[in-house]
């Protein structure tokens, strides 16, 4: 989400009346790949570009595609394809060993349902979105025509491909259960149509309990990361470089306006057992999907054991949110590398992973489980 957010930035702010632009997206992967479906690059007329498709080995062929998408404004799917020994190939000499299809997409900016404006009016919100791209048509019209998914029955009457509508519904709806973006291959009466289903999670939240020194390495690598990072502390007490780092600094008196949903993970670093006590006690009550506790284990299960003598002991559900110790096991010592298990640890939550050294991992890095 942090790259969507950098390149809606630099579309908002490009001078339309002077300056033309196009957008690269990776929407097809098959084996290896540095950058997934999803990755997007900007590219202006003037010789600017944001964001990424790959790590590097594509960028210089792709920039030249998007400027010929703008010379003849016209959309095209470009397939690299580095699996071949052939010296000629882009992309060959890092050994990617994949085969990557990339949408180049002329942006009207007069258009209000272009991907960038359609991609702005979505990335705030709190709830997963999925966008359809169309990739693959004889249709000079319909490729590359990128629909936003809202209720069903508009989606059927809407969908540019009426008789196709409802199967994409049921595509839709198991990318939606998986959370994971597919590409679909369907059949008219006179073509193969290719859709890209792209599921987009809501930006990453992260809420610290704490005001101590050891909270803003973990500010600094989750603002890195892109993500939204709010402190609940003392306002009266903070220090003025938090208001300057943090999204959001809320006062520990007004826990509610934290709104937590199931994109947050919580963290309890006040390194003061009543007030960490206090903060678990709220947090385990909001939909938050990951909830850390800094410290010993033994601290931790004094937490519980006191909730539990007041007769709201933690659920065998809740205690599968709940880290505690919080963080994966680095060796880390300091305040920085404490920060960068906690960060890696949120992370491996969120997408169902282990945590463990990827040359012990079996089958590809990008696959699920």
């Amino acid at each position: 989400m942090k790259e969507i957010k950098t390149i809606i930035d630099a579309y908002q702010s490009a001078d339309h009346n002077n300056e033309r632009l196009a957008l690269a997206t990776v929407v097809r992967v098959e084996g290896s790949s540095y950058r997934r479906t999803g990755a997007r690059m900007l590219v202006s007329n003037t010789g600017r570009y944001f964001g990424g498709i790959s790590g590097g080995c594509l960028e210089g062929d792709a920039f030249r595609r998007a400027q010929k998408a703008i010379a003849f404004n016209h959309p095209s799917i470009i397939t690299y394809d580095t699996t071949q020994d052939d010296g000629h190939e882009i992309g060959v000499g890092l050994g990617c060993n994949g085969i990557i299809d990339v949408l180049f997409t002329p942006l009207n900016a007069e258009d209000p349902t272009n991907v960038i404006n359609i991609l702005a009016s979505v990335v705030q919100t709190r709830v997963l979105r999925v966008l359809l791209t169309i990739t693959g048509s004889s249709n000079e019209e319909l490729l590359g025509r990128t629909v936003l998914f809202n209720k069903e029955e508009d989606f059927i009457r809407d969908f540019p491909i009426s008789d196709l509508a409802e199967q994409v519904v049921s595509e839709i709806n198991t990318a939606v259960a998986e959370e994971s973006s597919r590409n679909i291959t369907l059949e008219t009466q006179h073509e193969q149509i290719r859709v890209f289903i792209e599921v987009l999670l809501p930006v990453q939240r992260i809420a610290i309990f704490g005001s101590n020194y050891d909270i803003y390495p973990l500010i600094r690598i989750a603002k890195e990361l892109g993500w939204e990072v709010s402190v609940i502390t003392n306002i009266h007490k903070a220090d003025k470089l938090l208001f300057v780092l943090a999204d959001h600094v809320i006062h520990y008196a007004n826990l509610q306006q934290l709104n937590a949903d199931r994109f947050m993970a919580c963290l309890m670093m006040a390194h003061d057992l009543e007030t960490d006590f206090r903060n678990f006690r709220f947090v385990v009550k909001t939909p938050a999907s990951y909830i850390g506790l800094l410290g010993p284990r033994k601290r931790a299960e004094k937490i519980f054991q006191r909730i539990a003598n007041e007769n709201e002991p933690v659920s065998e559900i809740d205690m599968q949110r709940i880290y505690a110790p919080a963080g994966l096991d680095i060796g880390a010592s300091t305040p920085e590398e404490i920060a960068l298990s906690i960060v890696a640890e949120v992370r491996t939550h969120f997408t169902g992973r282990k945590g463990m050294s990827l040359r012990e991992r079996q089958g590809t890095i990008y696959g699920n489980g």
